[in-house]
């Protein structure tokens, strides 16, 4: 018995998200919250014959709350989209939409999952948590912010650099940082199965890496101000609560996944400090998933010289958008 609640969920990301979630047999119920249209998208997918019950909430009274009440994982793909010539830090207007469903969570569900999309993922996750500290019930373990699309988009590319595009799924290329541009570090010397050829081409190398930090763009530029990465980051939003799903609720041990968290979930943060060589708080790292949420932060693991400077210089493009989000002042809108 889970209850999964999707906050913005008739947004462009957040339908095709719910409607991944329906899908998954783990879930009974699937509360459904958005400022607008959540009423009519929870209708048509609740024709679909599967395990989960969908209602949707809109803000009056109180709706937020009531979608919330008993929920044991949130998904918040909440706030504007990226517009051709913005960056996701161009999107901090979202920080307060964040703030405010952060206050609602503490309020009406405490102990559930939190998984954050809403960009600027670099500095909503620490608006997150200070809202949650600030309520008292701030837990590390349950906090995470998702760069899983920088994932599956660097098995996709990489498979299509070696001319194998049908085997994107058989390459697993960890992908730690941020998520935004240049704090997206995908650990190409790490991949599995190897890949000597890509990391041997200067050329090739760097115009993959570029690709995955900025691939966002590519869809972007593509839909031509309607939007941005919705489809994929649907997919790879309700790949990663499956992900959560199954650790917590499944019984399935030993998941190893990447996110962007808060480095005080677990001893193995103050690691990860060391081999970033920063006292940054957030960083995207190797966690193991389970009953907890994160069990154990695992170390980032050897990285040849192209990484070492491309570390370098996420680390530093990271800290400013860290301190950005940590430091905001809400005054958010009632919801």
């Amino acid at each position: 018995m889970v209850k999964a609640v999707v906050c913005g969920a008739a947004g462009g990301i957040g339908q095709p998200l719910s409607l991944l979630l329906k899908l998954n047999p783990l879930i009974t119920e699937l509360a459904l919250y958005d400022v607008v249209n959540a009423l009519g998208v929870a209708a048509d997918l609740s024709h679909i014959p599967t395990p989960a019950q969908v209602t949707g909430y809109l803000p009056p009274d109180n709706g937020a709350e009531k979608a919330l009440k008993g929920a044991d994982i949130v998904v918040i793909p909440a706030g504007v989209p990226r517009k051709p010539g913005m960056t996701r830090d161009d999107l901090f207007v979202n920080a307060g939409i964040c703030a405010t469903l952060a206050q609602a969570i503490a309020n009406a569900a405490p102990k559930a999952f939190i998984l954050v999309i809403s960009n600027p993922v670099n500095s909503t996750v620490p608006v997150f948590a200070e809202t949650l500290k600030k309520a008292g019930v701030f837990d590390p373990k349950r906090l995470l912010g998702v760069s899983h699309l920088d994932v599956i988009r660097a098995s996709t590319f990489v498979a299509s650099v070696l001319g194998k595009p049908t085997e994107a799924q058989k390459y697993t290329i960890p992908v730690v940082g941020g998520h935004s541009g240049a704090t997206i570090l995908p650990l190409l010397s790490q991949t599995k199965p190897a890949i000597p050829d890509i990391l041997a081409d200067k050329e090739k190398r760097d115009a993959l890496v570029n690709r995955i930090q900025f691939g966002g763009d590519e869809v972007v530029k593509a839909k031509d101000g309607a939007g941005s990465a919705t489809l994929s980051m649907a997919q790879a939003g309700a790949e990663f609560a499956n992900f959560v799903i199954d650790a917590a609720f499944g019984g399935k041990k030993g998941k190893v996944v990447q996110s962007y968290i808060n480095l005080a979930a677990d001893a193995g943060g103050e690691a990860i400090k060391k081999e970033i060589g920063a006292e940054l708080d957030y960083f995207s790292v190797n966690i193991e998933l389970g009953p907890n949420g994160i069990e154990k932060i695992l170390p980032i693991g050897q990285l040849d010289d192209v990484e070492k400077g491309l570390l370098e210089a996420a680390v530093k493009e990271l800290g400013p958008s860290i301190d950005k989000g940590a430091a905001f002042q809400p005054a958010p809108p009632k919801l």
